[in-house]
């Protein structure tokens, strides 16, 4: 009986598949060796590799070309990055290099905007789709992006409150105010709740519509925002939301003919095992042919789409690389594999939510495979891997204590969401430090460049954000 990784692997899974492969009895990822990183930089380490990010818009856009190719689409389709996914600059700088329109969820994005045009890495062209809660602080600053001449500004109003504080906002800014309405969802069966807490319902949105927007000379409606937190789906659930949503547009473009645009918030499912599949033509094609099938119906213009993809755009470009630095055997079935960091400081969607990522070995394909679980080195119970299939156990290589070389293993597709959540650079559990983070991209001819973008944050940084630099401060009543 075969009973190695590698075996294992091959048995259960295509392999080698995109993005991953073995050099040498050694994982590369998108043709990188990942044992060269590691004799260079050390573990743990967090790895962008952001060809990643044009390859994926790229995908999706192309796909949306052949759809409206197919069904004689005559809307436009426009690729919105959502900045919260994650805001390293050089993620951004990535997306926006394909040309990218933006979104915003906070005061502290519009920020970020002008720190991206005062870098010339956008113009005041781009499309700035405004999304989230809206602050007295966000507005403010949304009117003066507009007062500064970003006209492709459109305000996504979350209730129907925010009406009234954008017009008081914007009351000397001299023209309309783009809006959008976003059209809150019911949720899954499995949800806690019945209807989103985000967006307005769809029962209130013609009346809405009617009595604040339709004669109203400072506001011009431009677009109905459809969100399902789950993602775009192949399932009951998604279509019969799609198809409330594609209802409601046609009912508001009769009310208001500036409406122009559907928005189809949340994003494609990313690779987050070895099995994956998702037909992304398929659901592609599905859309737009249900959108051109209402409009041609209804004798309406085909709506603009946009697309706010976030996780997509991102996630498969990021890993994270350890160094297993002990293996305990707690008892007869349970051997633990400790690693050099702390996953719920660094996957922290894998210890909160289950969510689940590629993992491998870096080496020891040729060893035999045991069931183990993996923990971190912080003090924490709740401090291990949990995800693979809801069972904490996984297989990986089994290693003895006197091979010179340790075992490595690596969380790939790690890239949205995670160092936003564990708040990179700041203070962690137990003090554990943020890794090094590495970017790789390609040069002018095609070769791999490397370079550090962080050292591992050092406890100086921590003690210095803990106030232990600073003295006593002092409390005013």
């Amino acid at each position: 009986m075969k009973n190695t990784y590698s075996d294992l692997i091959d048995q259960s899974y295509y392999f080698p598949q995109e993005g991953f492969d073995i050099r040498n009895n050694y994982l590369t990822f998108h043709g990188i060796s990942i044992k060269y990183l590691i004799e260079k930089y050390g573990t743990p380490f967090r790895l962008w590799y952001l060809p990643r990010i044009a390859e994926q818009i790229k995908k999706a856009r192309n796909l949306f070309k052949l759809a409206f190719r197919r069904h004689g689409y005559q809307g436009n389709y426009h690729y919105c990055y959502c900045t919260k996914c994650c805001h390293f600059s050089h993620v951004i700088t990535a997306a926006l290099n394909e040309d990218v329109q933006l979104e915003t969820s906070s005061s502290f994005d519009i920020d970020l905007i002008w720190k991206l045009y005062d870098q010339d890495k956008l113009d005041k062209s781009t499309i700035l789709i405004h999304n989230g809660y809206k602050t007295e602080g966000y507005l403010r600053k949304i009117i003066d992006l507009q007062k500064e001449g970003f006209d492709n500004s459109v305000v996504i109003l979350d209730s129907a409150h925010e009406l009234d504080r954008l017009l008081e906002a914007g009351k000397d800014l001299g023209k309309k105010i783009k809006i959008g309405l976003r059209m809150a969802v019911e949720e899954e069966p499995k949800s806690s709740y019945y209807t989103s807490r985000l967006g307005i319902p769809a029962r209130e949105i013609l009346d809405f519509c009617k009595s604040k927007i339709i004669d109203n000379e400072l506001v011009e409606l431009k677009m109905l925002h459809f969100f399902v937190d789950s993602g775009i789906k192949d399932n009951l659930y998604y279509w019969g939301e799609f198809q409330k949503a594609l209802k409601l547009f046609v009912e508001l473009k009769r009310l208001s003919p500036s409406l122009g645009a559907i928005n189809l918030g949340g994003g494609f499912p990313i690779r987050n095992n070895l099995g994956f599949s998702y037909n992304y033509e398929g659901m592609i094609n599905e859309i737009i042919s249900n959108v051109k099938q209402v409009c041609v119906a209804e004798g309406i213009d085909d709506p603009d789409i946009f697309t706010e993809f976030g996780k997509y755009t991102v996630g498969e470009s990021g890993a994270i690389i350890f160094s297993v630095l002990e293996q305990k055997q707690q008892n007869d079935a349970e051997l633990w594999y400790i690693i050099d960091n702390s996953l719920m400081n660094t996957i922290p969607d894998a210890w909160s939510i289950f969510e689940k990522f590629i993992l491998l070995p870096v080496n020891k394909w040729k060893n035999e495979y045991a069931r183990v679980n993996i923990g971190g080195i912080s003090c924490d119970h709740s401090d291990y891997y949990n995800s693979e299939d809801l069972n904490q156990q996984i297989h990986l290589p089994k290693f003895s204590s006197d091979e010179k070389e340790p075992l490595y293993i690596g969380f790939f597709h790690t890239g949205a969401y995670q160092d936003s959540i564990s708040g990179y650079g700041g203070i962690k559990h137990c003090l554990i430090p943020s890794p090094k983070h590495i970017i790789i991209d390609r040069d002018e001819t095609g070769n791999f460049v490397d370079r550090v973008y962080r050292n591992e944050q050092t406890i100086e940084d921590m003690l210095s954000i803990l106030g232990y630099d600073q003295g006593i401060v002092d409390t005013v009543s």
